[in-house]
C-alpha cells in the first residue's frame, strides 16, 4: 500500500464519519416534538357558548381623564371612568374588560387616551359583565 492509497483511504473514512454524524443529528432533529399553540381565535369559542341576557352598544365620554393633576395618570383614568361608566349603567357583580379595549385606550400612550370610545357590554346569567370594542 503507498502512501497516496493510504490518504485516499483515510479521506474516505473521514467523509464516512462525518455523513453518520449528520444523519444522527437529523435523526435527533426528526424526533424533536413540535408543540404547536392554539390561536386566539380558538381560545375565544368557549367564551361565546354562553348565554347572553342583556347586550348594549355605549358610547363612553373619557374626557374627563384630561382634567387630572398629571398628564402621566391620563389612560390609567380612563379606564377607571371606562370601568365606573359600565358599573352605573350595567349594575354588574363582576366585569371583564376585554384586551383590545385596553389596547385601544392605551394605543397612543398613557399621555393621550381617546376622548371618546365606543363598547359593547354583554351581560350573562350569572350577572358577569364583558366590555368589547364596538364595530364600526
Amino acid at each position: 500500500m503507498t502512501p497516496e492509497e493510504s490518504t485516499e483511504i483515510d479521506v474516505e473514512e473521514a467523509e464516512g464519519e462525518d455523513t453518520s454524524e449528520e444523519a444522527e443529528i437529523k435523526e435527533t432533529e426528526e424526533e424533536a416534538p413540535t408543540e404547536e399553540k392554539p390561536t386566539a381565535a380558538e381560545e375565544a369559542v368557549p367564551e361565546e357558548e354562553e348565554e347572553i341576557v342583556e347586550e348594549r352598544i355605549y358610547t363612553v365620554p373619557l374626557r374627563k381623564a384630561y382634567w387630572t393633576g398629571s398628564r402621566l395618570r391620563r389612560a390609567k383614568r380612563a379606564v377607571r371612568i371606562l370601568r365606573e361608566f359600565v358599573e352605573r349603567h350595567m349594575k354588574p357583580e363582576e366585569m371583564r374588560i376585554q384586551p383590545e379595549v385596553n389596547e385601544r385606550i392605551w394605543s397612543r400612550g398613557i399621555q393621550k387616551p381617546p376622548r371618546r370610545i365606543r363598547i359593547r357590554a354583554t351581560k350573562n346569567a350569572d350577572n358577569l359583565v364583558r366590555v368589547y370594542l364596538a364595530e364600526g
